[in-house]
């Protein structure tokens, strides 16, 4: 299953995966879009995929939250999306995406296996990965969690801007596709309309995780995760932060749900490594990242 374009080969690849140039069924790959092309507030996200690479050869493989390690599975690394020569944003957008849909496009996921991780760069990005996701799995549940809503019809010019992804990724929705949100906690009031209107919302943490507990185990579940998410006082290093966010324990608790169902992509965006010179963001968006491999492997039946 050769990859159909060139990427640009990361200097080190992540958590030790195998830096690769073709696909291998039966396998979790890693893929970076590191763009902040249509970002409002603070940039730097377009460095996410290889600040998360560069903390890893730091931090151990193993996780004592499942008791699993990254040594015990086969992961592969496509390396980075590249932007093209334009320096219009939306052209480099393009480009990238694009490029993502000529490596992925004539593969099926669900025969071939093949698990998908995409990183970011900002929430813009996810929009390639979770439109191939829908389009492969009809019945899919799209967890969506974030500080903020996403569900602006465009914002400032951009029809898929980081402010428009889950609109967006609406488009793409079958009568049988679900989408369920968490960690919200700053939106518009037609946004919070939406989600009240559509029950997609979940306004407690006991809510969400009974949500995806009462998911059935064949059901095929995909993770959207932007890291402001996660309260700033853990993780500051992200362009958009809000107050009132969730740790890192409440994330653990659904990586167990999710290593127990069919957990079958993903994407982590909105690391913004300059943000937070002291490096802590890196430490703490690898050992997320690191969790989210192991239960894509683990799920697997």
């Amino acid at each position: 299953m050769p990859a159909t374009v060139s990427l640009d080969e990361p200097v080190r690849s992540y958590f030790g995966a195998d830096i690769a140039t073709e696909l291998t069924a039966n396998s979790t790959h890693l893929i970076g879009f590191g763009f902040d092309g249509t970002a409002c507030f603070r940039k730097g996200t377009r460095y996410g995929p290889d600040g998360l690479r560069a903390v890893s050869e730091d931090i151990e493989s193993y996780s004592p939250y499942l008791d699993a390690d990254l040594e015990d599975h086969a992961f592969y690394d496509l390396g980075n999306l590249q932007l093209g020569d334009s320096t219009d944003v939306e052209s480099q957008w393009r480009y990238a995406t694009d490029t993502f849909n000529s490596i992925f496009a004539p593969i099926n996921l669900v025969e071939s296996g093949i698990k998908v991780l995409t990183l970011g760069g900002e929430h813009s990005i996810s929009y390639a990965p979770i439109a191939k996701y829908l389009q492969q799995y009809p019945d899919l549940v799209l967890l969506h969690l974030d500080a903020h809503a996403d569900l602006r019809d465009g914002f400032d010019g951009f029809h898929y801007s980081h402010a428009s992804i889950i609109r967006r990724a609406l488009d793409h929705f079958g009568p049988d596709h679900q989408l369920i949100q968490y960690g919200i906690r700053s939106g518009t009031r037609d946004e919070y309309q939406w989600m009240h209107k559509h029950q997609t919302v979940r306004t407690s943490r006991e809510a969400f995780l009974q949500s995806v507990a009462d998911i059935p185990a064949n059901r095929p579940i995909y993770l959207t995760l932007d890291l402001d998410y996660f309260d700033p006082s853990y993780l500051p290093g992200t362009g958009t932060p809000e107050p009132g966010g969730e740790d890192f324990h409440s994330f653990v608790a659904l990586i167990k749900l999710l290593r127990a169902r069919n957990f079958v992509g993903a994407d982590v965006v909105e690391l913004s490594p300059e943000i937070d010179p002291t490096g802590n963001s890196n430490v703490f968006a690898a050992k997320v990242v690191r969790e989210v491999i192991l239960a894509l492997e683990g799920s697997r039946s």
